[in-house]
């Protein structure tokens, strides 16, 4: 998957997210679980940028590592809101899933840049 498609995902992951939580309904839980997640949701299209503007290859590991943690921030969050809102389940499904995906990507790109810097190494 190319750099840009992979923009684009981040970006349209973030916006999800974010109706999603227009659609909730306003507590206390859902207020302060929301807020975190917005915020993690959006780290993850945020630097996943700047991973692509990395200057070397470690330097793109590291930022591609932030966005890992940021991705299962985010699902820890989805899931707590599909406790307290389960008629939102499918939607918070939906978005998890998604979440899921981009974690794997992310993963797998990790996985294979520190084999090629391995192998480059030897």
């Amino acid at each position: 998957m190319n750099s840009d498609i992979l923009k684009q995902r981040t970006k349209a992951y973030s916006v999800s997210i974010g109706q999603l939580i227009i659609a909730l309904p306003f507590n206390v839980i859902n207020k302060n679980y929301s807020n975190q997640l917005v915020r993690c949701s959006s780290s993850v299209g945020a630097n996943y940028r700047a991973a692509c503007r990395a200057k070397s290859t470690a330097d793109f590991i590291n930022k591609l590592k932030i966005v890992e943690e940021e991705l299962d921030e985010s699902m820890f969050f989805l899931e707590l809101l599909e406790e307290f809102n389960p008629d939102k389940k499918d939607v918070i499904q939906q978005n998890w899933k998604e979440a899921n995906e981009l974690l794997s990507i992310i993963v797998a790109s990790i996985i294979t840049l520190r084999r090629n810097e391995q192998n480059r190494k030897s």
